[in-house]
């Protein structure tokens, strides 16, 4: 099986405006890629409807992607309305450039972290899921899907498994508008089989992103790469990969990433790199000299 290969804006800059967008778009298409990942950190960086145009000339798709930081938790009493309200806009946006899904950590801010008991556990659950109800109805209504991303240990404490994510969103699955987001780099670091994760995912995956242990290239790491494509063939995923990654030129994005060192020579060899591998692996594993 052949996936369609994507690429997140991240990889170069942060925030995505206008300009950015056009260059990032032509820079990953002529590395190969055929899918843009395009996040929304402020409504109004940049254009939909500009995006749907410079893509489609491009003949490339788009997938969008939310950021949980600072002013944004469906935890919180105070900002549990004004997130609801920019998950409501990421939707908008993902119909204006025919993103199938809205994806991200969407419980509380990451890196928000606290401890919690059994009956704190089950409660959070509760007000996730009275919170991301009427957001999934919304999206549902518009034929997109929210999916909801487990973060590693050091960025939430409320869903950092496939496990857990199943069990907090289990009543919003199966034709509610809500699916999951699986990452390499959270999967490497919370399951004990990241394979055995996807698989238990299963019909509820929704977006697969990828790249090294590291958050670096994929490839030139120690992921078992067969193993996870093998994965995402028992799982009967047959949607894109996108390559998440960050540069470490703005502050705020590589803090928030813990970006502290180079990931590659440079974010361009980041992408290709990654993209050879992955076209190579799917050649390989298809049978195709």
């Amino acid at each position: 099986m052949r996936r369609t290969l994507g690429v997140n804006t991240w990889v170069w800059a942060s925030p995505l405006d206008d300009d950015a967008l056009l260059r990032i778009a032509k820079r990953a298409r002529g590395i190969g890629y055929e899918l843009l990942e395009l996040p929304v950190e402020s409504p109004g960086d940049w254009s939909p409807t500009l995006a749907a145009e410079r893509l489609g000339v491009l003949g490339m798709g788009a997938r969008v992607v939310g950021a949980m930081g600072a002013g944004r938790d469906l935890l919180d009493d105070a900002l549990c309305a004004s997130t609801q309200a920019y998950l409501r806009h990421c939707v908008d946006v993902a119909t204006s450039v025919g993103s199938p899904t809205v994806a991200g950590p969407f419980t509380a801010r990451t890196g928000r972290v606290w401890r919690m008991n059994a009956a704190e556990r089950s409660a959070a659950v509760a007000r996730l899921r009275e919170a991301l109800r009427p957001v999934a109805a919304y999206a549902a209504d518009r034929g997109v899907m929210l999916a909801i991303e487990p973060l590693n240990r050091y960025e939430t404490s409320l869903i950092n498994t496939v496990e857990q994510a199943l069990d907090a969103l289990e009543p919003l699955l199966d034709g509610n508008g809500v699916g999951l987001a699986l990452d390499a780099y959270h999967l490497n670091i919370e399951e004990r089989s990241p394979a055995s994760a996807i698989r238990a995912a299963g019909r509820h995956l929704a977006v697969v992103q990828v790249c090294g242990n590291d958050r670096g290239p994929a490839g030139p790491d120690h992921t078992d790469w067969d193993a996870f494509f093998d994965a995402l063939d028992d799982a009967g995923y047959s949607g894109a990969l996108t390559l998440e990654s960050f540069t470490g030129d703005n502050d705020t994005i590589a803090t928030a990433a813990s970006i502290w060192r180079p990931l590659a020579e440079s974010q361009d060899e980041l992408a290709s790199i990654t993209y050879d591998f992955l076209t190579d692996l799917q050649l390989r594993r298809s049978g195709t000299p």
